[in-house]
């Protein structure tokens, strides 16, 4: 059986989903392949990102927080909360229920949409020919007029480090423990390693962050991140850099890690540990032999800039191209492609696409660092605005941080922006917007902002690299 369609999109997280949203959109039948499979044994859209990723996740940072905040912060506005008791049970099944309502959404887009969703594992034949293989029953094909890859990705595994069912996790299982571990092990202190750790440190475990490299969160600015590991430090994280383990053994229900550091072979104990040493793209059996899709060694999907493939018809988006691996970037891409299919004149400015991460405090940035400025030879002049110094700061009691402008030196054009501090993730849109309209920092300069926000401090910032900031002391001029 074959059935026909303009568009047939393989993978049903943020790219896939939103892909062949504006797909039907724009007028284009539209299929929507996607094996996943929730706990409950039914299918669900979303892919990783909404059922054991970004939704999940914030859940239970957001659950966490509020737990700490009620042992040891609320005192200082004169809350009293006496007796705060865990209810992890209660915290898991919230989560769950945000993760249902979401999936369960994207499910009645579909069918406000009229896309088809197809349950079963999609693969690429030659032509636009889509080979779908459900978990029950035959396989079936469907063929198109063209075909959007989204296949996702899933986290890497380490192959002298086994998982276990509840004792040595990937990030799926560590949104999954019915229990809070007395000492908690994470291999990686990235993003992923950093919430995790965040949430179980929050509601009482001893975390140990194991991180191979010596630069803490080298992909961010410098300043960036010496300010980060200096809060999660201050915080309780024990975060070890330069630590390479070398081997993990399970001994009367403990993990028991070797590692390697500058001083040497060392040992720790932990009673559950989290593997989270970053993702691979899901491209294993995406296409046949025959379709000769290209891809590269680490097993990404060749693309050029608007994602298209070796294959004329053919596309690939998300986690499986090149790229940060961010739902949103994914999402703007489907959004691009379906354009591009449709006819239209579409493009994506990478350059304008913002990274978070959401612990506490909260760390967002876009655009360039202050090292690769340097490296490329570019001349720049730099604004910083502390939080210490904002008044809605202050009346939240969260202070920590601050908002880093860099703008060209001769055009005062905006090129990167740098946070760390309360709501980052929120504030960081205003630093996209100000790239993707090409700003300068004296347009910044010239917008009102409401007072008090946090929003200030951006404001304050762009003020700041022409030395100009209001609410914060000059630094004196050497004479």
């Amino acid at each position: 059986m074959t059935d026909k369609y303009d568009v047939v999109v393989i993978g049903g997280g943020p790219a896939g989903y939103v892909a062949a949203i504006r797909c039907s959109q724009l007028g284009l039948a539209t299929a929507c392949v996607d094996e996943w499979i929730n706990p409950q044994g039914r299918p669900a859209l979303g892919g990783t990102c909404l059922n054991v990723g970004c939704i999940p996740s914030k859940a239970l940072l957001e659950s966490s927080e509020l737990y700490a905040r009620a042992q040891h912060e609320l005192a200082t506005h004169g809350v009293q909360c006496k007796g705060v008791e865990l209810d992890l049970a209660a915290m898991m099944a919230r989560k769950d229920k945000v993760v249902s309502e979401l999936t369960q959404g994207i499910e009645q887009l579909f069918k406000s949409n009229g896309i088809t969703w197809v349950s079963g594992r999609g693969r690429l034949l030659s032509g636009t020919r889509v080979e779908v293989t459900p978990a029950k029953g035959n396989a079936r094909e469907l063929e198109a007029g063209h075909v959007i890859l989204a296949p996702g990705s899933s986290p890497v595994e380490i192959d002298h480090i086994p998982l276990t069912d509840d004792l040595i996790v990937d990030s799926t299982g560590a949104l999954e423990f019915d229990s809070v571990p007395g000492r908690l092990g994470v291999i990686g202190a990235g993003v992923i390693g950093l919430e995790l750790g965040s949430v179980w440190q929050r509601l009482g475990s001893k975390v140990i962050l194991l991180e191979a490299q010596e630069q803490f969160l080298a992909m961010t600015d410098d300043q960036l991140g010496k300010e980060a590991l200096r809060q999660f430090r201050k915080q309780g994280l024990d975060i070890r850099l330069g630590a390479r383990v070398t081997e993990c053994e399970i001994k009367r229900n403990k993990v028991h890690i070797e590692y390697e550091d500058a001083k040497g072979r060392e040992q720790e104990q932990v009673d559950r540990l989290i593997v989270a040493v970053g993702r691979r793209p899901n491209t294993r059996g995406l296409a046949s032999d025959e379709s000769q899709l290209l891809l590269d060694e680490w097993g990404f999907i060749h693309v050029d800039e608007q994602c298209r493939t070796n294959l004329p018809t053919v596309y690939a988006i998300g986690d499986a191209v090149r790229g940060p691996m961010l739902a949103h970037k994914g999402s703007e891409e489907g959004v691009m492609v379906a354009e591009l299919i449709a006819g239209h004149h579409a493009s994506m400015n990478y350059d304008a696409v913002p990274s978070v991460i959401y612990t506490q405090p909260e760390i967002a940035w876009v655009g360039k660092t202050e090292q690769l400025l340097k490296t490329e030879g570019i001349e720049y002049r730099t604004g910083m605005f502390p939080f210490t110094a904002s008044g809605r700061a202050r009346a939240a009691g969260q202070t920590e941080g601050f908002i880093k402008l860099l703008a060209d030196a001769d055009t005062d054009r905006l090129l990167g922006a740098h946070i760390i501090g309360p709501h980052a993730s929120e504030l960081v849109a205003q630093a996209v917007l100000a790239l993707e309209m090409q700003a300068s920092a004296e347009d910044v300069m010239l917008t009102v902002f409401a007072h008090p926000t946090l929003s200030e401090s951006f404001h304050e910032a762009a003020l700041a690299v022409h030395d100009r900031a209001i609410h914060v002391a000059r630094p004196r001029r050497r004479k």
